[in-house]
């Protein structure tokens, strides 16, 4: 025990009385000695009552600390964090989850293991309500055709090297040698820091026995303003950064472009027509497969009405978003 690193858990927030209680009791009941520990809750000035409630689990465990981001966005309070933490590994967690008891010492245990240089785990995805819009719009997230192939969503059989997880568990050595999050990205800092981290040659491990679960938008509207914004900060990053995100951060805009493209060339031009029919079907099929898979999996026949809507939902509001990004990358 007296041989394992000092951890510093940095969790940032801003007006999250509905999951900061979660969060912190599944942090504090972590096996990891809680004498090797510090929780930096960077809080973005929450106008709720957030920070009366980290304060009343200050007066319980003194090793929870609250550090003021004005700036707010999650960039921000990672790199406030970092700058404050005296740990020699640094566990990025967010409020709007919560973690399994050995979260911590399988983070550290793996990092050590594997000699890697950043370690996650598989982030479950749960429904906020118990109604079944909720839990489509959770098992979305957590399927292949909706989560693409972020492992860290739809999970791994075995340990394997990736190219981003959920949070982290890193040395903080990584942040001396490579820098900080970038500050002018309000959303993907995370996939830029990690693809920055891979391409100096560090080593990103996702180990699926790590677990947390994450709550997600519970009704359409929020779900695809969620997915708009995702969409937007694929692309918008590019004005700050030479290196793109992956191949899947993009397959929502081909799709959205191609049927836009092949829907208004249609209108002139016959064979674009039937292309368009031709997209819209193969992802009316493809959407029908994972519907009635998930439909089978759940012994629910809702799942088959309500699972494209949800996919649509996620695909095109992405897609969209994408779209915008471009628009604001050419303004």
């Amino acid at each position: 025990m007296n041989n394992l690193p000092f951890v510093s858990i940095i969790i940032p927030c801003h007006n999250e009385e509905k999951y900061i209680r979660k969060c912190l009791d599944s942090v504090v009941s972590n096996d990891y000695p809680r004498n090797n520990i510090e929780v930096l809750v960077v809080d973005g000035l929450s106008e709720d009552k957030t920070r009366e409630i980290i304060k009343s689990y200050q007066t319980k465990y003194p090793f929870i600390k609250i550090l003021d981001n004005p700036k707010k966005f999650t960039s921000f309070a990672w790199n406030i964090g970092i700058k404050n933490a005296k740990g020699e590994v640094v566990v990025l967690m967010g409020a709007h989850t919560t973690y399994l008891k050995d979260y911590i010492s399988k983070s550290v245990k793996y990092l050590k293991e594997y000699r890697a240089d950043n370690v996650g785990g598989v982030l479950k995805t749960v429904p906020v309500e118990n109604n079944i819009l909720a839990r489509a719009i959770a098992i979305s997230l957590s399927h292949f055709f909706g989560a693409g192939g972020s492992y860290f969503r739809i999970g791994s059989k075995k340990p394997k090297s990736v190219d981003t997880v959920f949070g982290g568990c890193y040395k903080k050595e990584v942040f001396k040698k490579i820098g900080f999050f970038n500050e002018n990205l309000l959303r993907s800092q995370d996939m830029e820091f990690n693809l920055r981290l891979k391409r100096a040659g560090g080593k990103i491990l996702l180990a699926p026995d790590i677990v947390s679960y994450y709550y997600p938008k519970e009704n359409l509207k929020d779900f695809f303003i969620h997915n708009f914004k995702d969409g937007i900060w694929a692309i918008y990053p590019l004005k700050f950064v030479k290196t793109p995100l992956r191949l899947r951060h993009y397959i929502p805009l081909i799709f959205v472009l191609s049927l836009l493209g092949t829907g208004l060339l249609g209108i002139f031009f016959p064979i674009f027509f039937w292309i368009f029919i031709f997209f819209l079907s193969l992802y009316f099929l493809s959407t029908l497969y994972s519907s009635a898979e998930i439909t089978l999996k759940e012994k629910n026949i809702l799942f088959l009405l309500l699972m494209p809507i949800v996919f649509a939902n996620r695909h095109i509001g992405y897609g969209l978003g994408s779209m915008w990004g471009i628009i604001k990358l050419i303004k």
